[in-house]
Order: structure tokens, then sequence, then C-alpha cells
């Protein structure tokens, strides 16, 4: 009798173990969720996610907190959202820098399979921008000069082997030219000291630059899309100058593999209709970034991308992590 009672409180037990999921994930959200953007506050990642997570609060009903988890070039904050619970409440915008640390990086994570895809939020491309007091008003004056003082030019980037700093490598590659490498721990930092001049060059993101090259506080030479960007339409490509040059930067949203589908559909949707209003394409837009939010598998199809590529930038430049 004991056993047959322990028998049906087991299987009640588990019975109600496994209707949880199903109930939280129609109650969803029904509590904070948080919005991990794996480096600075200031930089091109962290303003498209506080726009996001401004614009989710509204119509999730709860708050959408970003939570600043920098280091490592943004691998810390993408393992702390690997490592999470796949219940909906942590969530991670990151940028193309995840695509290059799975290309230089011995990850403790795998980039695809350990992760469930949200959206892909926009994308864009890179502003090349010097400081005012260095003598180059375009791309070609820019590799002349860099080969005419070969170290004279010291680069800011994100961090080793992130994005910026493998955009910029291709540039030297393609270009023939060697600029010194300064690594940073976002883009907030390094556009700091190029407006003080401490660096002369950065590959910087368009949210970021944009606004300090209409300023007049950075003197921007060209963007790195094939196609001129809407927000600087008066500004050339590099590859108008280097045929071939391209280095797309983008924003997405995921979160923990096992993710229910039920929650990332509710997600996705929100993210889509977010990114479809007026006001939110208008601010992206101005900071040039090219909202998307399409399908989950959007956001898959660019890994499978730019991995390969990246990859191949990090073996033929002999870029090391930093120790």
């Amino acid at each position: 009798m004991h056993r047959h009672i322990a028998h049906a409180l087991a299987a009640g037990l588990a019975l109600t173990a496994a209707s949880l999921p199903a109930h939280a994930q129609k109650n969803y959200p029904n509590k904070p969720i948080r919005m991990i953007v794996p480096f600075v506050p200031g930089g091109g990642t962290d303003i498209v996610a506080r726009s996001m997570a401004a614009k989710l609060t509204e119509v999730l009903g709860q708050s959408v907190v970003v939570d600043n988890r920098p280091g490592a070039g943004g691998t810390i904050g993408a393992e702390t959202a690997v490592r999470a619970i796949p219940d909906g409440y942590t969530i991670i915008m990151v940028s193309g820098s995840y695509a290059t640390n799975a290309a230089l990086l011995k990850l403790t994570y795998d980039p695809i399979k350990d992760i469930t895809p949200i959206s892909l939020i926009g994308e864009t491309g890179f502003m090349v921008s010097v400081h005012p007091g260095v003598p180059v008003r375009n791309i070609k004056e820019l590799i002349a000069f860099a080969k005419a003082k070969p170290g004279a030019l010291n680069y800011g980037s994100t961090g080793t082997g992130g994005i910026t700093h493998l955009a910029t490598e291709l540039f030297d590659m393609m270009a023939g030219t060697k600029m010194a490498h300064i690594p940073y721990k976002g883009t907030g930092a390094a556009l700091t000291d190029l407006i003080g001049g401490q660096i002369q060059i950065m590959f910087g993101a368009m949210p970021s630059l944009v606004p300090q090259n209409k300023a007049g506080k950075v003197r921007g030479l060209a963007v790195t899309t094939l196609k001129r960007n809407n927000a600087v339409p008066d500004m050339p490509t590099i590859a108008e100058t280097l045929p071939g040059y391209e280095a797309i930067l983008w924003y997405g949203m995921w979160g923990p593999k096992g993710l229910p589908k039920e929650i990332v559909t509710r997600l996705n949707t929100e993210v889509a209709k977010a990114l479809s209003l007026p006001d939110i394409r208008e601010r992206l837009a101005g900071e040039g970034v090219d909202p998307d939010g399409g399908p989950p598998d959007r956001l898959k199809d660019i890994l499978n991308r730019d991995i390969p590529k990246w990859t191949r930038v990090v073996k033929e430049a002999n870029v090391k992590a930093a120790q």
C-alpha cells in the first residue's frame, strides 16, 4: 500500500514538474527580463540594446533591464548567457564580435549549438574615423600616409580578436599598410581616446561614430559596407578605393540553448513589431543601422557566413589571442 502511494506521489510530482514550464510559458513574462550586453556602456551594442529594451518593456509589460557584463572581448557576457536557465528571463544582445571571437578563441561553449537564436536586429558597417589632427581626408590619403609612416598610426579596437580589430586587420592586409593595434574593453573607451588624440584612427560602430562625426569631434573617411550608408550618404565606401573590401557589423539577440519555442516566437514577434515602429526605425537609421527583425534562423545564417570569413583573416594576419 505504501509502495503504491509512494509511486502515486512520485508520478504526481513528475506531472506537476512537467506542467510547470508550460504554465510559465503561457504567462511569460511575469517578472523582469535581463538583457545582457557583453560590453561597457556607450558602445554600439549598448546603444542598440537600450533602444530595444525600452520598447520591449512597453510591449511585454515587464521591465527589460540591460546588464553590462564586459570583458574578454564579449565572451564573459556570452558565457553568462549560455549558462543561464533557458526560461526566457536571460537574453543577450551581441554584435559581429560574437563571430570573430569564435574565429580566434577557444571558447567554453559552441557559438551556434549552445544558443537559441531569437532575432537579427539589424546590420550596418563601421565608420573609418580619424582624429581631426591626422592630415588625411579620404582612404587614398590614409593608405599613402600609413605607407609613408609605418607604425605612426595607432588604431583602437574593442579588444584583440574583436570585429573592429579584424576589420582593421583586413584593411591592412588588402591595402598593404601596417597600423599599430591598441585594444580597449569597448567602443566607448576607444572613442574617448580617439577624440582626445591618444589614438589616431578607429573602425568604429556607426551608432557611436555618426554623432561624433557630425559634431566634428572625429573625421569620418569612409564606411566599410559595399553600399553607402543612408546615415552619412555623402561618405564613400572603402570599396570605392579598395575594391572587394567589406566588413559588416550586425546586432543580434539570442538566449540559452533549449529556450522554449513559444518564448522564442513571442520575443521574435515583439522585436519585429518594435523594429517596424517609425520611431525605432528612425532612431536606428539615424545611427546607420538597417533594421531586420526576420525569423530566428536569420541570425544563424549570419553566424554561418561570418565565422568562416573571420577565421581566414585570423589565420592570414596571424592574429593571436591576448594573453
